[in-house]
């Protein structure tokens, strides 16, 4: 059995693991379920280049690993006589976790909440990165599909569905390498938005079968429904993918803060979060192979580029000015040799420039927030879903926000080795604190936002500024609040109709069609008709429909129900909870209004 001390599986690509389950004979492909729950009770030992897994006395699977990842079929090997058509070298390739290499090497992290920080890797000619474009057709419309296209989008359409139907809790491996399998085809037609998203839905469901505290069903859920609605679009899915990474003048960076990375894919490390002169966010990672004991070690890595400053102390007041650096077109501050960082003078969050960014009206920066989730996962904006707000603690683990509604902090990652909830109950311990905060918008909570990182005035009246996932808050470092408050309204919620709906949606894709269909509401339809909410009552009537339907041949034989139908109820039902939701919550934080900030910020006001 493996002891806590055992390495890791090492990640492994999504080609690697469709393949391993492609050359499986169908009657094995029947037992890779159960094979991959005994895999993860196989012992591991590590090797000079990768890992040995011990199947049984006789039995082994060697894994070789290139730059921290699994990326070829034949750095799998399994020593038994039907290898490498082998169910012990199939389910331990579906046990792995889950990695994607690209130009410049392995591809970071799909992060739970958003924000997608990707490795320092870029590389030195960034036009090695760049996908072929479609070319134009004569007319000047876009040029038709090919079959090898079609092809792809429907495998994707029928592995996606697969997902939805089974739902995580029916689902298995099969479904999960039918998926990236899928992916992968859909790849080399020259699809790569849905190719991407494929793979990121993959690793959901690699978070949800390793119990990940990471994980989080709404997302997985975002994330199917953005596949499936892209799917529907072919000419929006055969965009090509936009370059890595450029050249660009000279930057200026002033830090923000540094964040925490773990992933269920086998990556972990920083990144940090700085402004640039044009008023944009920029990011800069520190991200490879490694577990939760690595975020800590990361923060503390040199700014890449000879410059004696941590990613830690540039997210603390810090500044560097960049040479020579390559910047994607989302604001990742990439590699290359030619990187030069020179240290400069930083700035106080309450100094400029770094103070605009808590001066915007709260409704508008969730307006924007709103407005970016809905951008395709590739095009976001670096810190595109980041507020900057200004409040006092409630004493109820409540942040009122000046000029918005009061919110609860909710931790980004719930790891033990992360202090972001042990930092969380200590400062909401402290009512009439006044804090300035970043943090991340949280679209299904409309009561919360994930809390990254908090400055305030310490004893001395100097500021303290912590990153909340990297930095344990202590007792010492917080004063005896002094400011008086008056009691804050009760944060935002959905109505009651709407969330109903919002759960029928995720309890879909948690349980699948089968759940859907045994547990449908028949009276939610009415209810949302009669709080105004028609076209909810609508999408939350066909979704019962389609889970339930049940069709008869001319024999009067049970046939299969449809799942083309259940995934275009599902789609209708998650794109109208969205937009809902985005819509009710952006009213709510304009109903709070500026006024609202005079009995709140206390005397002292914030400036830390």
């Amino acid at each position: 059995m493996t002891s806590p001390s055992s390495p890791a599986l090492p990640p492994v690509t999504a080609d690697v693991a469709a393949g391993a389950l492609e050359l499986l004979p169908q009657r094995l492909r029947k037992r890779i379920d159960p094979a991959v729950a005994k895999a993860s009770g196989w012992p591991v030992e590590a090797t000079q280049d990768g890992v040995r897994v011990r199947v049984d006395a006789d039995t082994s699977v060697t894994l070789k690993v290139t730059d921290g990842i699994v990326a070829r079929p034949e750095d799998a090997v399994c020593d038994c006589l039907l290898a490498p058509a082998c169910l012990h070298r199939a389910a331990l390739l579906s046990s792995a976790p889950l990695a994607e290499t690209g130009a410049a090497g392995p591809a970071a992290v799909d992060q739970a909440a958003g924000a997608s920080p990707q490795p320092d890797t870029a590389p030195d000619e960034p036009d090695a990165a760049a996908a072929p474009e479609e070319p134009d057709a004569p007319d000047g419309g876009v040029q038709p599909l090919t079959a090898a296209q079609q092809s792809a989008l429907i495998g994707l359409r029928r592995a996606a569905t697969g997902v939805l139907v089974a739902g995580v809790a029916g689902g298995g491996a099969v479904q999960r390498v039918e998926l990236l399998h899928a992916a992968h085809s859909a790849r080399i037609a020259g699809l790569p938005l849905p190719a991407a998203a494929a793979v990121r839905i993959a690793r959901r469901l690699d978070e949800a079968r390793s119990g990940d505290p990471g994980f989080r069903l709404s997302e997985l859920s975002a994330e199917l429904a953005g596949l499936l609605d892209l799917l529907r679009r072919p000419a929006d899915a055969v965009t090509p993918a936009r370059r890595a990474y450029r050249p660009a003048k000279p930057l200026r960076l002033h830090g923000l803060f540094t964040e925490p990375v773990v992933t269920a894919s086998g990556y972990a490390g920083a990144t940090g979060y700085a402004l640039a002169p044009d008023g944009g966010l920029r990011t800069l990672s520190d991200i490879a192979p490694g577990g939760p004991e690595r975020a800590a070690a990361a923060a503390l890595s040199p700014v890449p580029g000879g410059c004696a400053l941590s990613l830690r102390e540039w997210g603390d007041g810090g500044a560097v000015i960049l040479t020579d650096p390559t910047v994607s077109p989302e604001g990742r501050v990439g590699g290359g040799a030619r990187r030069r960082s020179v240290r400069a003078p930083g700035a106080a969050w309450h100094e400029p420039p770094l103070d605009a960014l808590w001066q915007r009206p709260p409704a508008d920066q969730l307006a924007s927030a709103l407005d970016w989730l809905h951008l395709p996962a590739d095009d976001r904006p670096a810190g595109g879903d980041l507020l900057f707000l200004t409040g006092v603690m409630t004493g109820q683990g409540g942040f009122a926000v000046t000029g918005g509604p009061t919110l609860r902090l909710l931790a980004p990652d719930e790891r033990p080795e992360l202090p972001y909830a042990e930092n969380l109950r200590l400062l909401g311990s402290y009512p009439g604190l006044a804090l300035r905060l970043a943090g991340r918008v949280v679209p299904d909570r409309p009561d919360g936002i994930r809390a990254l990182a908090a400055a305030w005035r310490g004893h001395d009246g100097g500021t303290v500024r912590v990153d909340l996932g990297l930095r344990r808050v202590h007792r010492t470092d917080v004063p005896a609040p002094s400011a008086a408050f008056a009691p804050c309204p009760p944060p935002p919620a959905l109505p009651v109709e709407l969330d109903l709906l919002r759960r029928a949606v995720h309890r879909a894709i948690a349980g699948g069609r089968a759940v859907t269909a045994a547990a449908a509401d028949g009276e939610l339809p009415r209810r949302l008709r009669a709080v105004g909410l028609t076209t909810g009552a609508d999408c939350a009537r066909a979704l019962a429909a389609a889970a339930a339907e049940r069709r008869h041949d001319a024999l009067g034989r049970l046939l299969p129900g449809d799942p083309d139908a259940f995934a275009t109820a599902w789609l209708a039902a998650a794109v109208y909870v969205s937009a809902a939701a985005g819509s009710l919550l952006a009213a709510a934080w304009s109903a709070a209004g500026p006024d609202a900030s005079q009995t709140r910020s206390g005397p002292a006001g914030v400036q830390p």
